[in-house]
């Protein structure tokens, strides 16, 4: 049975069909295997006929690979899916139901697609986007004049029916397909930088800002020599036995204070309500 299939599949290599006016002869017409596949249980005979329809139908399946060459990625790639996607529609094909090659094209095709849509992108976009890219590349393609000249973002919203929103959306998504290297070179003098140097980076004065700003509050309800205290040490650097000669306290008066204090105005800012320190001294 192995032998006869695989004579059958060699003295019927392949046939020209007609397809979009081009000759393929790459169809070949071995329709009654299709049959027997059908017919036989999971096992080494339905295995070995199984991949003779694969050998045999491979090169539509290249064919169909090279429709989406030089779109970022390999044809060996493609070529890959693409035969993924013929053993799918092999397994799945009924043979009553036409000829294999009117569902094993849009099967392929599918599933070189969906390659692109769930693994060429850079980033996770929705497919709603994708689908608007695809909108906007096909309408700038067939509107595109002689000169290279590309068309407005009203001709596209007219050409498609979208929204000039929506073709801004998929003009954005057409030149996000793919990212940029961070250490790629933005210049090509000697003194070139890299992408990496035009972003800029955390300013740490923010923090300072945001934690001047929460603490102010809770100053304001320091009594007036405890504020005094405060601003000497930290905002003219005085130290602590300064503060004491220039109020007539001890120096353990003072820092027992300062401590008090900017526990007070931290417990404050973060929220522990704790307004009811003892004040003493």
């Amino acid at each position: 049975m192995l032998v006869e299939t695989s004579a059958h599949a060699s003295d019927n290599p392949t046939r020209s069909r007609v397809s979009g006016g081009r000759v393929h002869n790459d169809a070949p017409d071995i329709g009654s295997d299709f049959v027997r596949l059908a017919a036989l249980p999971d096992g080494p005979e339905r295995e070995a006929i199984r991949d003779e329809l694969t050998k045999a139908w491979l090169p539509m399946a290249h064919r169909i690979a090279g429709r989406f060459r030089n779109r970022g990625e390999s044809l060996e790639d493609l070529r890959q899916v693409a035969a993924l996607g013929l053993v799918k529609a092999i397994d799945r094909y009924e043979p009553g139901r036409g000829a294999f090659e009117s569902y094993a094209v849009p099967t392929i095709t599918g599933e070189i697609k969906r390659h692109f849509r769930d693994r060429m992108w850079a980033l996770r976009v929705p497919r709603r986007v994708q689908d608007l890219r695809n909108k906007v590349r096909v309408a700038r393609r067939d509107l595109t004049t002689s000169d290279g000249s590309n068309p407005s973002v009203a001709q596209i919203a007219a050409h498609t029916g979208l929204t000039e929103d929506e073709v801004n959306t998929g003009l954005e998504a057409l030149d996000s397909f793919s990212t940029l290297s961070l250490d790629a070179e933005m210049s090509s003098s000697e003194d070139g930088f890299s992408l990496a140097d035009t972003i800029g980076g955390c300013d740490e004065a923010y923090d300072v800002v945001v934690d001047r700003e929460a603490a102010k509050e809770g100053l304001r309800r320091l009594p007036e020599r405890e504020r005094t205290i405060l601003y000497l040490r930290f905002f003219e650097d005085m130290t602590q036995s300064r503060i004491a000669d220039e109020l007539g306290i001890s120096q353990m008066h003072v820092s027992r204070l300062i401590s008090r204090c900017c526990a007070r105005v931290r417990d404050e800012v973060l929220g522990a309500g704790c307004d009811d320190h003892p004040q003493k001294g």
